[in-house]
């Protein structure tokens, strides 16, 4: 094992976690938030409006949903940057092995994460059209999708890698130094990575009891996933590929990612989608833990270079 382990080398000091924290998620944000802001002023002072209901509905305000996705985006690409170096220079950790403890990205991880995922969202979203087609409203439009399609296969697995990498990935191994327990680094920042999205417009419109524990399964699942396979390369692929996926094929009034999606859904039931998010999120945990021979018993050793 060398995931978790890596943090076991004198530069876990807690100090610097809360500079990377601040300086490269918030300072990222605040920084790659930069364009989007001057957008909104410009758009507002030429009579535009903030869609109360949707705050990350820039349709509104004379945005064309692509560009509103882009500069929505951009932040976190800003975020990611600013993390990489950040650990670079504070911790000596390259991004490599922030991301498994090596020296070599095993990017055919990260592909399987993809295909396996990708498989299963379009048995479900194939298998839910089938069953309630008068809930999908068709409303393809090339132009637009071509677009689409670049900004989010371009900028969106940048936008999961972001997040892969400063929950499962740099707060995983700094948790495993601190406490050398591995199921803290899976439930501590599973949670927080639930709480992340805590102001996304699904809490909103749902409530937080209903809304909130899809984050958090995905949190948990991406956690004992990284913990299991000794490195974050699945769960990059599979956060990469949900939310190409989400944006690509379907869109909801009250969705974070407002798209020209192939699809739109006229009503959303959050039970529902928590059910059917446990029962892919069981299968895919099946078939990787299966191909890849894990050991559960890993979850109960010590963090430990011994």
């Amino acid at each position: 094992m060398k995931f978790l382990e890596r943090a076991l080398d004198g530069q876990n000091q807690f100090w610097k976690y809360v500079i990377v924290f601040l300086g490269g998620f918030l300072g990222g944000q605040i920084v790659g938030a930069i364009p989007l802001g001057i957008v909104i002023v410009l758009k507002t002072m030429a009579g535009g409006v903030i869609n109360p209901e949707n705050v990350m509905d820039f349709t509104a305000l004379g945005l064309s949903k692509n560009l509103g996705l882009f500069l929505m985006l951009l932040p976190t690409v800003v975020s990611l940057i600013f993390t990489i170096l950040l650990i670079k220079s504070l911790h000596r950790r390259t991004f490599a092995e922030t991301v498994n403890g090596r020296k070599k990205i095993r990017f055919n991880r990260f592909f399987m994460g993809v295909l396996v995922w990708g498989i299963l969202m379009a048995i479900y979203l194939i298998g839910d059209y089938w069953a309630n087609p008068q809930n999908y409203v068709l409303q393809f439009d090339w132009k637009a999708f071509i677009p689409l399609l670049l900004i989010s296969v371009l900028f969106i697995p940048l936008q999961t890698t972001s997040e892969e990498l400063l929950f499962r990935g740099y707060l995983a191994q700094g948790i495993a130094g601190w406490t050398k327990n591995r199921w803290l680094a899976v439930l501590i920042p599973g949670l927080l990575f639930g709480l992340l999205h805590i102001s996304n417009p699904e809490v909103k419109e749902f409530g937080f009891w209903l809304a909130m524990p899809q984050y958090v399964f995905f949190g948990l699942l991406f956690g004992l996933i990284a913990v299991l396979d000794d490195g974050i390369e699945l769960p990059m692929g599979m956060h990469a590929i949900n939310n190409v996926f989400l944006s690509l094929f379907t869109t909801h009034s009250a969705s974070a990612l407002q798209t020209d999606a192939v699809f739109e859904i006229k009503s959303l039931d959050p039970a529902k989608d928590l059910v059917s998010l446990i029962i892919i999120g069981i299968a895919c945990f099946a078939y990787f833990s299966v191909k890849y021979k894990w050991d559960i018993r890993v979850l109960n050793k010590k963090v430990t270079n011994d």
